[in-house]
């Protein structure tokens, strides 16, 4: 197999965008950053831009990119601006791999055209699978392209796959670190302060996806994911608490053998193996430290403090709408959560109101998605104003 080597960044300022580019530096040779695209943060995409010297760069913010001076970019760099521009970068006929960065729904345009024109598709956008799992995944089918997971959870779970067949499969499991009210009760959880929700006990990572942490959407926005990936039915998903974070994910199959991937958590290595799947390259990740003493916990999820994963499982049994609905409500109640205009328990609650006010579609077209979109923030905000 040929190795893919032309790399486009989509979301290349955000922390996964950074942690790919610094993995295609340590790889060197024939990889190259072909392309980025930030959305606002524009002197940050120049700076890269004079470090990676891509031959395209993406401003998909229209009004950030009105007010931005462009002269530092470096000659011969092309650019594009807005939405549009995330789409014919993720098409450009010298890219052999899209890494999809972009946070939130934004980018699922971007992964979709990835998707149809056959490229491998490095996937850390979860909103791609969660909104639009089965649209994407059939277009990789007719196109013939590749879908590598970037989440590490993810990951973990594609590569211990490797070590049995899809019929043997019992069950998944995914890790959860927990977050930051991994031990708190239900009524501290029901005080907790933005500030408490933001501290993480062991990643580092944007704002919004942090809170999701906190409430444990993410790890049921990866068990939708995980139903799409790996075309699994939601029962066969499970979750387990891992507070060190070192477990990754694990297959059980058929016969009670359970394989699972661990490492130092570092971002680096899950995108290192998407890129150069199915070759295993070194890596500038940490190694794991086999000569001191160690202990890993694995804790049974709680749903009652944790509500969100039964959400995860419901979404990923029903699918059609559910996951647009259930995603867009979400990056709507964190954002009005982030501003103090509602309470950390009402993230969720907020999010199960909408999914069961909403007229399901079992097959809906993009268009339907994004107008199921526009109306879930609307209703969640509704909502909000009435708490």
């Amino acid at each position: 197999m040929l190795a893919k080597t032309t790399v486009a960044v989509l979301g290349a300022t955000g922390s996964i965008g950074r942690a790919t580019l610094d993995v295609l530096e340590s790889l060197g040779g024939p990889w190259r950053a072909v392309g980025l695209s930030a959305h606002s943060r524009l002197p940050e995409l120049v700076e890269l831009s004079q470090r990676f010297s891509p031959d395209l760069v993406v401003a998909a913010c229209p009004e950030s990119a009105g007010r931005f001076d462009f002269t530092s970019l470096p000659a011969g760099v092309k650019r594009l601006i807005g939405p549009e521009g995330l789409i014919a970068l993720a098409e450009l006929p010298e890219v052999d791999t899209v890494v999809a960065a972009v946070v939130g729904s934004a980018g699922l345009a971007s992964s979709l055209a990835a998707a149809r024109q056959g490229k491998r598709l490095a996937l850390a956008n979860k909103e791609a699978l969660v909104v639009a799992g089965s649209l994407l995944t059939h277009a990789l089918k007719r196109s013939g392209g590749e879908l590598l997971p970037v989440d590490s959870e993810h990951s973990a779970i594609f590569q211990a796959l490797q070590a049995g067949r899809s019929r043997e499969v019992a069950r998944v499991v995914l890790t959860a670190s927990g977050g930051p009210f991994r031990t708190w009760t239900a009524g501290q959880i029901a005080k907790a302060t933005v500030d408490d929700a933001l501290a993480h006990p062991t990643w580092q990572m944007g704002r919004k996806i942090t809170i999701d942490s906190a409430t444990m959407m993410n790890k049921a926005l990866e068990v939708i994911e995980a139903r799409w990936l790996f075309d699994l039915p939601a029962e066969k998903i499970q979750v387990v608490v891992h507070p060190q974070s070192i477990i990754h994910s694990m297959v059980e199959f058929v016969d009670g053998s359970v394989v699972a991937q661990l490492s130092p958590p570092d971002m680096r290595l899950p995108i290192q193996y998407a890129l150069t799947y199915p070759d295993r390259i070194p890596s500038p990740c940490p190694k794991m430290d086999w000569t001191g003493a160690m202990s890993w916990d694995l804790e049974p999820v709680d749903i009652e403090r944790f509500p969100a994963l039964s959400l995860g499982w419901e979404v990923a049994e029903r699918g059609g709408s559910c996951g647009a609905v259930v995603n867009a409500a979400n990056e709507a109640a964190v954002e009005l959560f982030l501003q103090g205009e509602i309470k950390f328990p009402e993230i969720v609650a907020g999010c199960r109101r909408v999914l069961e006010h909403h007229n399901f579609d079992p097959s809906p077209e993009l268009g339907e998605l994004m107008r199921l979109d526009g109306w879930a923030r609307e209703e969640i905000t509704k909502w909000a104003a009435l708490c």
